[in-house]
């Protein structure tokens, strides 16, 4: 009997293949058949029940589903416009740093380094109503006569969290757009000057023009990164108060590990990973059209 010989490339991939498999293939498919199940983890052999697309339908005719994505999109908004500006700001500063320069771009890096459970809890003591650094800081100044409840009031928790992640992942549209600014040829910039343009002009006409294919990448990569946000908000306000800043991935988490609806929630969770999906193909749009106007192609 003549053995089964396989390729010397598929040898080399097996073991790989194997723990994927193990780790992440299996895993999807089970979670995505048990979204069309009435699977409880109470109940261990109603993974068996199968309830076609009633999960997913219950998902897309819930409030607090859409609440919950509605309150995604507004710190998916608002953190990265001003995460764009903020490491825009810091590219360009530290761009023109002649002494020094390699220092600050390693120290730009550090809040990125930190692990997102850490910097919850990080924030939520400098957060905390009696003992909170900002609130001691504005007592001290006389700024104000009482303690602010940043954690508890819901407009303020959500205002936290969004400082919380606008911290930790400036750094990464610094750090793009940086390249971004080392990547662009000089000559359109000396040709803008000759031309009489002021810096303003040079800036929105040639330097802002290149930046923007850096910009939409960090934007893809940071929009996956809220969209799926979960260990800051649940460090810091476990959803409260009141549901009040409770998003996508914490509704699913609750969901699932709480309430015990582990089909349910894995429905929420295939229609989250859809809508995630969805801003990257349109950030990826954005990016191919912005190297088309410059004559990049792809």
């Amino acid at each position: 009997m003549k053995r089964l010989k396989l390729p010397p490339w598929l040898v080399l991939l097996l073991p790989a293949i194997i723990i994927l498999s193990a780790v992440v293939l299996i895993p999807l498919v089970l979670s995505l058949y048990s979204s069309f199940t009435s699977y409880r983890l109470t109940r261990p052999d109603s993974i068996f029940n199968w309830v076609g697309l009633f999960n997913y339908e219950k998902a897309v005719t819930d409030v607090k589903f859409w609440a919950a994505f509605g309150r995604t999109v507004l710190l998916l908004a608002v953190a990265l416009n001003l995460e764009m500006l903020l490491g825009l700001g810091i590219a360009i500063m530290v761009s023109k740093v002649t002494r020094g320069q390699r220092l600050l771009r390693t120290m730009m890096m550090f809040p990125m380094m930190f692990s997102p459970i850490l910097v919850g809890f990080q924030f939520k003591f400098i957060f905390n109503d009696n003992v909170g650094l900002v609130n001691n800081a504005l007592q001290s100044l006389g700024i104000t006569d009482r303690a602010i409840p940043w954690l508890v009031d819901g407009n303020l928790a959500m205002f936290s969290i969004i400082f919380a992640e606008v911290w930790t992942s400036t750094s990464v549209f610094g750090i793009l757009i940086l390249a971004g600014l080392y990547a662009i040829p000089r000559d359109p910039l000396e040709a803008a000057k000759v031309d009489g343009c002021t810096s303003l002009q040079s800036f929105r006409y040639v330097t802002l023009p290149f930046l923007m294919p850096f910009i939409y990448i960090a934007m893809a990569i940071r929009s996956l990164d809220v969209a799926r946000a979960y260990d800051i908000v649940q460090i810091m306000t476990n959803g409260g108060p009141a549901r009040r800043t409770e998003l996508l991935w914490t509704l699913i988490g609750r969901t699932g590990y709480v309430d015990a609806r582990m089909g349910y929630a894995n429905a929420m969770g295939y229609i989250s990973i859809f809508l995630a999906i969805f801003f990257t193909v349109y950030f990826f749009k954005k990016l191919t059209k912005s190297r088309q106007e410059l004559g990049m192609g792809m």
